[in-house]
């Protein structure tokens, strides 16, 4: 073992020959070798790790995955898995996050830095057991020391690097479905959301573009003029989103297929040939995107689509999802015919059954194929976690090289800790259940401590038919997620925000003007986050100290000021909130009418209508508020509302930047810092400072004191 200080309160323990994933970019310095902290060591059969928890422990992180915010009482695996029935019995989802805070009177972070199969065992063998283990002996293992979760959260995001900062216009409303198959489809989605008068930014084109379901193609029977309706559709305010997937299509004359075959870019068989699966094409080779050759070639092919107009992607299928292979196939089949004939009893009929139902995702396949990585031949189950996060890493790189300062919107299903550089996520294909929202919901912070600050669900559910409610309250927690997008599989019943009845339409169009009129508070928070390496969303332990919030799972904190409450049960006109201070709630029917009730610290139960977004400003806090328009560009914000609940003095730092480019990284952007202090009992004084060339002119003051009531100020930004 190899002991590396990498700050006065992180440290790398490097055991055996760790595969480098470039997750972590500090590298710090060796120092003396020291027993591992916090954990006792089992080194006979791969390594575990071992750790005996207190009862009051709590157990954060993992990033994508089942259950709730604190992980006691499961088990978890990392091994980015396509499996769309996210039931809480599953182990894994499509991403592999390995780090988790242990919060308690002893408090530290662990990152297993493995991107083979990782399994946390967190109090489900044995209740105050927590036992980490991977089948190698080649890991790195980094501690994180600190007194309170977030200053070890803020630690690690140190380590990690700077999060992907997508364009503006990203956070905007938009709308996806597979599929949208043909130019009069998309131009019909946009034309309904311009007839509703309904905010949205892009419109997503599923697999159904491609020719064939050839990556960097066009059906040009079903997109005849695709440059010219990219260009109609953003001059109608749409930006469209195509996806890419990661099997490339065996096909002659097929040009990246035969530049891959050429170049021997394509992970390859025990045989050394290019290794065989099928997907959404039928059968493809896969490329090697740990080969950073390989990267170079694929992300750069992104350029045939920016050259149509296009500004952004979502990488599907990266897991990779395998349908099938030739073997698997071979063995159901013959399976089959040897059961014909069969009178099948109920383990004959299962295995059958199974043999069909497990050519999917095989481990056998998995184990079947290989990556070149510095010259030495990897089998892809060992490294099975970075496949993912390297063709997003690709994309990211070959994006920059087409245009250096541009941001690009560019997005992934699979992932592992290091992707959040260049890309965010969205949660997979969910399913239109009350208990998925839920599950958004206790996803948000968990991802935001690994790094992943441009995430969100697929709203309203990707499988299932969705009903009116549920639409709703899933559309009213998302306004808050970076990410906001509905998305929805072939089959099921259509969920755009217009093809409800009247009275849905009109819930949906007023939580995403909503949306709209917050993008300035949004936007300033998630670019903070991303600068001050903190996070988005928050559990309510983060910032408040007191037992009762570390039991809080159905709360978010969201950004410097608010708390949100979604309502997440169905039929429910109301819910159970903990206030661990006093904070004011605005219950938004329509954002530009505004009464505020002061709400005093402790448990209460609150009515919610179903045309009601519960939002909750902090005490000595502030937030600034917009109008909406019809998608980003056209948001006029010269005029901004700035909220405040003051018991003593607020400071509020509202940040801003041009958006589209990189410049924020070279500190090009502009800030308006917001200082009021209450100096009697009615009244208080107010002190502006801006950095910048700001674009806001004038702020419109609400300040409601702790007796409720609201004082009113205009005041104007001296240029």
């Amino acid at each position: 073992m190899n002991l590396y200080k990498l700050t006065e309160k992180v440290f790398k323990y490097s055991f055996g020959k760790p595969i480098n994933t470039e997750a972590v970019l500090t590298k710090g310095e060796k120092v003396k070798e020291e027993p591992l902290r916090y954990f006792n060591i089992d080194s006979t059969e791969g390594m575990s790790f071992n750790y005996k928890m207190t009862k009051d422990q709590i157990v954060w992180g993992l990033g994508e995955n089942l259950r709730g915010m604190n992980k006691r009482g499961g088990i978890y695996e990392s091994f980015c898995s396509d499996d769309p029935r996210h039931t809480p019995d599953k182990k894994s989802l499509y991403s592999a996050h390995n780090f988790l805070v242990v919060d308690g009177e002893e408090t530290f972070g662990v990152f297993i830095d493995y991107p083979g199969k990782v399994v946390f065992d967190v109090g489900f063998s044995e209740e105050n057991s927590l036992v980490i283990a991977i089948e190698e002996k080649d890991v790195d293992v980094y501690i994180i020391t600190g007194e309170k979760p977030l200053e070890i959260v803020r630690e690690f995001l140190n380590i990690i690097g700077e999060s992907y900062a997508p364009p503006k216009w990203a956070f905007g409303y938009q709308q996806s479905r597979w599929s949208y198959p043909n130019e009069e489809a998309v131009r019909e989605v946009g034309d309904k959301f311009i007839e509703n008068s309904i905010p949205c930014d892009a419109i997503y084109l599923d697999i159904d573009y491609m020719e064939r379901f050839k990556d960097f193609t066009i059906d040009e029977t079903a997109f005849p003029h695709f440059k010219t309706f990219t260009k109609e559709m953003k001059d109608k305010g749409f930006r469209l989103i195509p996806i890419i997937d990661a099997g490339v299509k065996i096909e002659k004359d097929y040009d990246v297929y035969e530049e891959g075959l050429e170049k021997n870019y394509f992970c390859s068989d025990a045989e050394g040939k290019p290794f065989v699966a099928a997907v959404w094409p039928g059968r493809c080779h896969f490329p090697d995107f740990l080969n950073p050759q390989v990267r170079t070639w694929f992300g750069l092919k992104y350029k045939v689509l920016t050259d149509l107009g296009i500004e952004g992607f979502w990488n599907d299928m990266n897991e990779p999802a395998l349908f099938y292979t030739d073997r698997g196939l071979k063995d159901a089949i013959n399976l089959a015919k040897a059961s014909e004939n069969r009178n099948l009893d109920i383990y004959s009929f299962f295995k059958l059954n199974d043999t069909f139902n497990n050519m999917t995702n095989s481990l056998e396949d998995y184990k079947s194929f290989y990556h070149n990585i510095n010259g030495e031949k990897i089998n892809h189950y060992k490294v099975h976690n970075l496949y993912g996060y390297n063709m997003t890493r690709a994309a990211g790189e070959g994006l920059s090289l087409i245009d250096s300062n541009k941001r690009f919107l560019l997005f992934s299903r699979a992932s592992y800790i290091g992707m959040h550089r260049y890309g965010g996520i969205w949660t997979g294909d969910n399913h239109s259940w009350w208990e998925h929202l839920l599950l958004n919901i206790k996803m948000m912070p968990s991802l935001n401590m690994c790094g992943f600050l441009y995430v969100g669900a697929d709203t309203g559910g990707f499988g299932g038919n969705v009903n009116h409610e549920l639409i709703t309250r899933w559309t009213q927690f998302s306004i808050f997620t970076p990410l906001f997008r509905n998305h929805a599989a072939m089959g099921t019943r259509k969920q755009e925000p217009y093809s409800f009845e009247e009275s849905t339409i009109n819930l949906l169009r007023s939580a995403i003007e909503l949306r709209y009129a917050l993008i300035p508070y949004i936007y300033s928070e998630y670019m903070k986050s991303l600068k001050n390496k903190d996070m988005y969303f928050k559990p309510l332990s983060f910032e408040y100290p007191d037992d009762f919030s570390k039991r809080v799972e159905n709360q978010l904190l969201l950004g410097d000021s608010l708390m949100i409450t979604p309502v997440y049960e169905e039929n429910s006109l109301g819910r159970y909130v903990y206030l661990p201070e006093d904070m004011v709630l605005w219950k938004v029917k329509n954002y530009q009418e505004r009464t505020y009730e002061i709400v005093k610290a402790g448990h209460h139960y609150i009515d919610v209508d179903l045309n009601e977004v519960p939002i909750f400003i902090r005490t000595d806090k502030a937030f600034v508020l917009g109008k909406h328009s019809k998608n980003v560009e056209s948001l006029n914000n010269e005029e901004l509302n700035v909220i405040a609940f003051v018991e003593n003095e607020a400071t509020y730092v509202c940040y801003d930047d041009d958006g589209a480019t990189k410049d924020y990284k070279v500190g090009k952007h502009e800030e308006i810092i917001i200082h009021i202090k209450k100096f009697k009992d009615d009244e208080f004084t107010i002190e502006i400072e801006s950095k910048g060339n700001t674009k806001v002119k004038t702020l419109n003051f609400e300040i409601i004191n702790t007796d409720g009531r609201v004082h009113s100020k205009t005041l104007s930004i001296k240029p």
